[in-house]
């Protein structure tokens, strides 16, 4: 799912909320998306319908990023802060959303404290105390619970081994001295805490409904709708939350009476509903499936499908992940052969071609804000260079060629089986064998997160958390962040000293600008080591229903804000 903004922004009311949502806006590329005939007064009524590819495997709080669920999760679970729900520029910003405000600091931004508003009520009318916030990220530590963001377990005081409630009782760094108050301890500088309290995991949780496991099943709402009813993987049924309302939510419309979400759908039958856009799918969007070959051809002559596109370009990165800890992964001269092996044509062809992303050789995104400073250590061309990788592969005591193994999910997703045989023709020119192990994708999740169980070769994919390399570099390459008993993102299980201590040396800076220069200049650094091969950075187009009013795309993660959109 950003800029390292150290300026706490201050609430935004409903009123802007509604003028910024009552005029034309257009995306970050341009396109136009028309709200003329939008009234957020009288915006309620009718279903949206979301269709996906993904998305529904898990909805337990403790389990998602914010930036991720495409967008659903914010229709159940509010959190300490969110995203300004505003098109453009303004959407990378942070505001309250169950605190008064974004949060104070103080011993040097090492302890944070916040107040909750007044009139906070569960779906079932409960009132919300900073307790359940407080047992709500206490329990995204539980190993039974992994995939949330993995920030909380560095920052806090105490939490580096810390297991959950139902191992380990209670996280003293976390403290609710009255049930509108809670307070943060950490154990190091961290000016972006507001950005981290828009995560899942910050979202209430009444101790006493908790299931474990089985929460996710029927979470309990703190946003505008509640779940009706869940059949994991394949279809979500939200309806109205009554003891939500405007009056204590200013950043959320809520609209639709009902939202439907269906997943494991085809991505070109999502796109080929989508743009016929007949009977009920005039009322529906996608927030996983890019425009495919067939739409992307119709685009230039069909002004009608194209004022249902939005253009986007989310800070993320698709690569592959080397384990050093699996031979012959250990040796960075066939890490560096791998590297100028790799033919990054065919793999943008077989995620739909240039209009859906750009070639990478950076980890970080090649955007401004990420701090993103252009480097080729390992110069190939787009084709990829096999004569300088035999090269590397005979130093390395190969030169006969090798057979390797590299690990995928079977997602039809930007790192699934289209790419993963665009990488195995690729190093076959090299004189690599490559054998494929496709795993379905909570098998590839446990499989690939869990550092015993890690394989040496894997294709992954990053995306920001919030506007700044912070979130992009150090869940990748901060030793600290690595996680043994599973959900960790620290796929080269490195630890180096000098990284953790630049990583924390940034995070001190208030200027954001020289932060986003040294998020650079660590990522060229890192980048030498060859621990990832960087392949592409996506560039997204999703088309929404003929009657979807509002739709506009978020520059913090690039995906449409069901949380405003509008079906009537």
């Amino acid at each position: 799912m950003r800029t390292s903004h150290k300026v706490l922004t201050a609430l935004v009311p409903l009123a802007a909320l509604l003028a910024a949502c009552g005029h034309n806006t257009q995306d970050a590329q341009g396109a136009k998306n028309s709200t003329a005939a939008f009234d957020p007064a009288t915006c309620q009524g009718g279903t949206l319908r979301v269709l996906n590819q993904g998305d529904l495997t898990h909805y337990d709080p403790a389990r998602l990023y914010t930036s991720g669920g495409g967008k659903i999760p914010t229709l159940l679970f509010r959190t300490l802060t969110t995203r300004n729900r505003v098109p453009g520029p303004d959407s990378t910003k942070v505001v309250p959303d169950l605190a008064t405000d974004v949060g104070t600091p103080s011993d040097d931004a090492k302890t944070w404290t916040y107040h909750l508003k007044d009139g906070l009520k569960f779906e079932d009318g409960t009132p919300i105390t900073s307790a359940d916030i407080k047992y709500g990220i206490e329990r995204s530590f539980a190993p039974e619970l992994p995939g949330g963001a993995p920030y909380l377990r560095d920052w806090l005081k105490d939490a580096q081994n810390y297991g959950g409630p139902y191992k380990d009782g209670e996280l003293s760094s976390i403290e609710t001295p009255d049930d509108k108050t809670i307070i943060f301890k950490l154990r190091k500088p961290e000016g972006e805490f507001p950005y981290l309290a828009t995560a899942t995991q910050f979202a209430p949780v009444p101790k006493a409904k908790d299931t474990g496991v089985d929460y996710e099943k029927h979470p309990i709402s703190s946003g505008p709708y509640k779940v009706e009813s869940f059949d994991q993987s394949k279809h979500l049924v939200l309806v109205r939350n009554d003891n939500w309302s405007r009056q204590i939510d200013d950043q959320r419309l809520a609209c639709p009476d009902r939202i439907e979400v269906t997943a494991g759908l085809d991505p070109a039958v999502v796109n080929q509903r989508l743009a016929t856009g007949a009977g009920d799918d005039a009322n529906a969007a996608t927030t996983d499936v890019n425009l495919g070959p067939a739409e992307l051809a119709r685009l230039g002559s069909d002004p009608q499908l194209a004022a249902h596109v939005a253009h986007t370009h989310f800070g993320d990165t698709t690569y592959l992940a080397f384990n050093p800890k699996v031979k012959p992964f250990d040796d960075i001269k066939v890490r560096e052969a791998i590297s100028y092996a790799v033919n990054r044509q065919t793999v943008i062809n077989a995620v739909g071609g240039s209009q859906l992303a750009d070639p990478a050789t950076t980890f970080l995104p090649d955007q401004a804000v990420f701090g993103y400073q252009p480097y080729d250590h390992f110069p190939a061309g787009p084709t990829g260079d096999p004569a300088k990788a035999k090269e590397l592969l005979a130093q390395a005591g190969y030169p006969n060629g090798l057979t390797i193994t590299l690990t995928h999910s079977t997602a039809q997703s930007g790192h699934g089986p289209g790419v993963a045989t665009a990488i195995q023709d690729a190093l076959k020119q090299a004189g690599i064998t490559v054998n494929l192990e496709p795993l379905d994708p909570d098998s590839f999740d446990a499989k690939v997160n869990t550092p015993a169980t890690e394989p040496g070769l894997s294709i992954d994919g990053w995306g920001a958390d919030w506007p700044s390399g912070n979130p992009f570099l150090a869940p990748i390459f901060d030793g600290r962040q690595i996680i043994k008993s599973g959900g960790n993102f620290n796929l080269a299980q490195y630890d180096n000293p000098e990284v953790n201590d630049e990583i924390d040396a940034i995070n001190k800076l208030t200027d954001p600008a020289a932060a986003a220069k040294r998020w650079g200049a660590l990522d060229e650094k890192i980048g030498k080591e060859a621990l990832t091969v960087p392949l592409y950075h996506s560039k997204d187009l999703l088309l929404f229903g003929k009657n979807v009013k509002n739709a506009w795309v978020s520059d913090w993660n690039g995906l449409y804000d069901l949380s405003v959109m509008s079906v009537k």
